[in-house]
C-alpha cells in the first residue's frame, strides 16, 4: 500500500475503485492530479484487479502531483459498491468523490463538483449524463444507451420520492458529504453505490452535467451477470431479502409450469413430467439464491455442499408432498394438472423461504466461516 500522510486533513478525498485498469490508471493519476492542482486533496484507488493495475498505481505515487493511497482487496466483498466503502471508510477528508478509473468519467470536472458542494445547500452532487447538456455518448452502442434511459427511468420509478431531485441515479460519478451518509446501514452488493446511498436515507442533492467519455483503454466491465446483479439490488432495496426470494421462486415456478407443459404435450403422464420439472427447477432456484439471496450469509452457514444437502433434501420432499397433493386434486376435484400445479407452488413459497432462512442460512454455532466451493 502506498500510503499518504496518516496525520494530513484533506480538503477533498477522491475514491475510484479499479478492477484490471492497467491501461488506465497512470493517465488516471496524471489527470486527478493536474485537475486539483493547488488543492489539498488525496487519491484512494481501492483495486480488485488480477492485473497490474496496483502495482502502477504503487509504482507511481511517490511522484504524483497528488497524495496517493493503494489498497488492494484480496476478496471483492460487496463488488464495486464495497470497494467505494472502504474508500471512504479510510477517506481523511468529509468531503469524498467517487469516480470510476476508466476516464469515462473525466477528472476535469471534479473542480466543478467540489465548487457546487461549497454553496452549502447539498449533501450530494451528482455528475448527470441526463441534466443541462450532459451526454451518455460514451456508452459503447444504441442498446446500451437504451438500458441506460430504461433503468433509469425503472429506478425513479421505484423510489419516486428519494430520487425526484437525481436525473442520474445510475451514475458513479459523484461527490459526497461523507458525515452526512450513515454508511454502517449500507449493504453494498453491487455496482450502483450511488442508488443504493440515496435510496436508503433522505439527502439533499443537486446536479451538475457532465459527458460520458469513451474509455481511455481496455474493454467495458458491463456484463448481463451486471444486469442481474442490478435487479437484485433494485429489488432488495425497494422490497428487501423476501422480494428476491419471491422473484427466483416466480421464475422456478414459471420455469416448472413450462417443463410441465411441455411434457405433458408430449404425453408424458402428468405425475412424472412433475418430477422431472421439479428435479431441474429444485438446482437451478439453489443456484441463484445463493447468488443473490443469501450471498451475504453463506460464508458462516457452512460448505456449499452442505447447504445444497439441506436444500435439495427439504425440496425433494416438499416436491413428493406436493406432487401427491398434486394427484388428490386432479384425480379429486379434477382441477387441471397446471393450474394446480401453479397454486401448490404459490403455497409452498412461504414454506421454501422460511426454511432456507432459518435452517439452509442459520450461522453454524462454532462461528467459523467457510467460503462454498
Amino acid at each position: 500500500m502506498s500510503e499518504a500522510n496518516p496525520a494530513a486533513e484533506y480538503a477533498a478525498s477522491i475514491i475510484v475503485p479499479t478492477y484490471n485498469e492497467e491501461g488506465n490508471v497512470a493517465e488516471l493519476i496524471s489527470r486527478v492530479s493536474g485537475a486539483l492542482a493547488g488543492v489539498n486533496a488525496e487519491l484512494i484507488i481501492v483495486d480488485d484487479s488480477s492485473d497490474e493495475t496496483p502495482v502502477i498505481a504503487r509504482a507511481l505515487a511517490p511522484s504524483a502531483g497528488i497524495a496517493v493511497t493503494v489498497i488492494h482487496r484480496d476478496e471483492a466483498e460487496g463488488g464495486l459498491g464495497g470497494a467505494v466503502v472502504t474508500g471512504i471508510r479510510a477517506a481523511r477528508s468529509g468531503v469524498c468523490i467517487v469516480m470510476d478509473g476508466d476516464l469515462q468519467h473525466p477528472p476535469e470536472k471534479i473542480p466543478e463538483l467540489l465548487a457546487r458542494y461549497a454553496q452549502g445547500d447539498a449533501d450530494v452532487v451528482v455528475a448527470s449524463r441526463y441534466t443541462g447538456g450532459g451526454t451518455a455518448h460514451g456508452l459503447s452502442d444504441q442498446v446500451r444507451v437504451a438500458v441506460s434511459k430504461l433503468s433509469t427511468m425503472v429506478t425513479k420509478a421505484m423510489f419516486p420520492v428519494r430520487l425526484r431531485e437525481c436525473t442520474d441515479p445510475m451514475t458513479g460519478f459523484f461527490l459526497v458529504n461523507k458525515n452526512a451518509i450513515d454508511w454502517e446501514s449500507l449493504k453494498p452488493r453491487g455496482f450502483k453505490i450511488l442508488l443504493e446511498v440515496l435510496a436508503r436515507q433522505p439527502l439533499r442533492v443537486t446536479e451538475i452535467p457532465f459527458d460520458f467519455q469513451d474509455r481511455h483503454a481496455g474493454e467495458s466491465k458491463a456484463s448481463f451477470t451486471q444486469g442481474l446483479r442490478f435487479l437484485t439490488q433494485l429489488t432488495q432495496l425497494r422490497f428487501g431479502r423476501m422480494s428476491i426470494f419471491a422473484l427466483i421462486g416466480g421464475l422456478g415456478a414459471v420455469a416448472n409450469v413450462v417443463i410441465m407443459a411441455v411434457l405433458t404435450g408430449w404425453d408424458v403422464p402428468y405425475v412424472w413430467a412433475a418430477i422431472v420439472a421439479s428435479v431441474l427447477t429444485i438446482v437451478g432456484n439453489f443456484l441463484l439464491i445463493e447468488l443473490f439471496v443469501f450471498r451475504d450469509m453463506k460464508a458462516a452457514a457452512g460448505p456449499m455442499w452442505l447447504r445444497f444437502a439441506k436444500s435439495f433434501a427439504f425440496n425433494a420432499i416438499e416436491a413428493i408432498v406436493r406432487i401427491a397433493a398434486l394427484y388428490v386434486v386432479v384425480e379429486t376435484w379434477h382441477v387441471s394438472s397446471v393450474l394446480a400445479t401453479a397454486v401448490l407452488l404459490a403455497i409452498a413459497f412461504v414454506v421454501r423461504y422460511v426454511f432456507h432462512s432459518l435452517v439452509v442460512y442459520k450461522p453454524r454455532r462454532d462461528g467459523a466461516t467457510q467460503t462454498g466451493l
